[in-house]
């Protein structure tokens, strides 16, 4: 979301000290074709649309439902009612009076409590369950230390542990506790890139931004690239670390006055672990492509695929959406995807996963 061109890391301890070299314990690896090709076809579901700009992030937990809007102009997070979707509140209000939110990058359930990162204020806010139960209240504002570089992703690693990732270059990912001070910082980016590794960090951790997810049940902690098409995955619970590189490569960028200026492709825009696999949205799409289509006054924006890893990595079933999303919400317990299309009024979309599991 922050280039020119607007687009949109004890059991920890032990794998904290042994990442600090930043070599995964295994090599890069490349996937290509997926085992399964899967055409999926969504289903509208409806809600008070007039709520939503730009609806970038969902979440699903017990009877409630979070989604989050990019560019909101009243509030950044709305609450809803789940199944039937019924709207129950909105909370999160822009501004810049204490209390209020500058900008929000993402927003994730823990239990009954709600966080909500503040971009624009450094902090990551928490919401709790109000005593009539239908809405959320904020509880408490964990400020992010200054030395950590503007916080565009995070996932809470334990109740006095956040993770997120590193923007100077000088690592992959920092570690806060629940006052928002810095632990360590630890890894480096996995890219070949040298040069850029050596001399232009700041923009090589620009162009390397992530999304990133984390499961406590398994400890395994994803992110994918927002540029090209590059996966990681850590396991925090045994201490090893893949790197997988799509067809697309590494996120291919130049530098200009200090800045990342992307050149290749829009790569992913959201990850889910679950207790068994790695969900990613995936655009694949050029920047040429899109400049093009523009020109054209065709504006899609989202990605038409979501990509299923195992959680080691490998590739597994690739789905190819009848809509463009950013957002998703997998249920596998259910076989539900839900999932944020920007481009319509009825933004929340439904699919029923197809997918057979295979051993591999």
């Amino acid at each position: 979301m922050y280039f020119i061109i607007k687009i949109h890391i004890i059991a920890l301890s032990v794998f904290l000290l042994s990442s600090c070299a930043s070599k995964p314990t295994e090599a890069s690896v490349a996937y290509g074709d997926f085992l399964q090709t899967i055409a999926l076809k969504g289903t509208t579901v409806p809600v008070d649309t007039a709520l939503f700009r730009y609806p970038f992030r969902i979440r699903v937990q017990g009877d409630k439902v979070a989604v989050m809007d990019l560019h909101s102009t009243d509030h950044f997070c709305h609450l809803f009612h789940y199944p039937d979707f019924r709207y129950l509140a909105s909370l999160g209000k822009r501004g810049e009076a204490p209390g209020e939110v500058l900008s929000s990058e993402n927003i994730r359930w823990n239990g009954e409590f709600l966080w909500l990162l503040d971009t624009g204020k450094s902090e990551i806010n928490r919401y709790g369950v109000s005593l009539s139960g239908d809405s959320l209240s904020r509880q408490e504002a964990v400020k992010i230390d200054e030395e950590v570089l503007r916080t565009l992703d995070f996932v809470q690693y334990d109740d006095s542990t956040f993770i997120i990732p590193d923007y100077s270059g000088d690592s992959r990912f920092c570690l806060i506790n629940r006052k928002g001070h810095l632990l360590r910082k630890t890894g480096t980016i996995p890219t070949g890139n040298t040069d850029a590794l050596q001399n232009a960090r700041p923009a090589l951790a620009q162009a390397w931004r992530s999304f990133i997810d984390y499961n406590p049940r398994n400890g395994v902690l994803a992110a994918v690239t927002q540029l090209g098409e590059v996966l990681e995955v850590y396991n925090l619970k045994d201490s090893t670390h893949v790197v997988r590189i799509g067809p697309h490569g590494e996120p291919e960028f130049k530098v200009a006055e200090g800045y990342g200026i992307p050149t290749g492709i829009m790569g992913f825009s959201d990850v889910q672990v679950t207790d068994k696999a790695i969900y990613a949205v995936f655009h694949g799409r050029s920047f040429k492509e899109i400049m093009q289509n523009a020109q054209k006054g065709i504006q899609v924006d989202g990605g038409q695929y979501i990509y299923v890893f195992s959680l080691h990595g490998e590739p597994l079933c690739k789905y190819v959406l009848d809509h463009y999303i950013y957002g998703i919400s997998v249920n596998e317990s259910e076989g539900i995807i839900y999932a944020t299309d920007v481009n319509q009024d009825d933004p929340i979309i439904k699919y029923k996963m197809k997918y057979k599991r295979r051993e591999i």
